[in-house]
């Protein structure tokens, strides 16, 4: 119904935003990745998800379409609700979401605060060939970068640091680069931790 919100930025804290928008205003719930794509200035357009339940009407604001159909992608699984969506985009960006299903990185989804290992096979049982589909993903592709990461992952755990840490780091790496070699990605990683 309601497909974008653009307006005065009135209010902007990390879990929530208020646009006027001709004198009304809206307020939007945002994830922690749409809060930092966010400009300061006070000209603002985000586009929208309105929940209708029985008790409250409810919209939520993403800076871009892709994340806005990641949401109603995570929210069409049984068991995840708006605002796990909401944690699952707030704790990895759109596209780490997106190809964490279309490889089946169970450990990834389930690094997500409040998502157990049920809830994140029911995920990639439910998404993966939809995400595979929609977004023309090669399987075969996303898993070489995949294994890369993996190695430098086992290699990083190895020289003793921190699995969740080095994870964070890593997926840094390869998102910027998916092409990295595991070489380049230890390299980056050891500059980072």
């Amino acid at each position: 119904m309601i497909t974008h919100i653009q307006g005065k930025l009135v209010e902007k804290n990390p879990t929530d935003v208020v646009i006027d928008t001709n004198g009304v205003g809206y307020l939007l719930n945002i994830s922690l990745h749409t809060f930092s794509q966010i400009p300061d200035n006070e000209h603002l357009k985000l586009y929208t998800h309105l929940q209708v339940r029985e008790d409250s009407h409810t919209l939520y604001g993403f800076s871009s379409k892709a994340e806005r159909d990641i949401f109603r992608l995570l929210i069409s699984v049984s068991g995840i609700g708006a605002n796990t969506a909401r944690t699952m985009l707030s704790s990895l960006s759109p596209k780490q979401v997106r190809e964490g299903i279309a490889v089946g990185d169970v450990a990834l989804i389930q690094s997500i605060k409040g998502i157990g290992a049920k809830t994140a096979q029911r995920v990639i049982i439910d998404l993966k060939d939809k995400v595979l589909k929609i977004y023309d993903i090669d399987e075969v592709s996303v898993s070489k970068s995949n294994t890369n990461k993996e190695e430098a992952l086992s290699a990083l755990e190895v020289l003793g640091y921190n699995k969740k840490q080095a994870e964070r780091v890593v997926d840094k790496i390869v998102a910027v680069d998916t092409e990295s070699t595991v070489e380049t990605i230890i390299k980056q990683a050891l500059k980072n931790l």
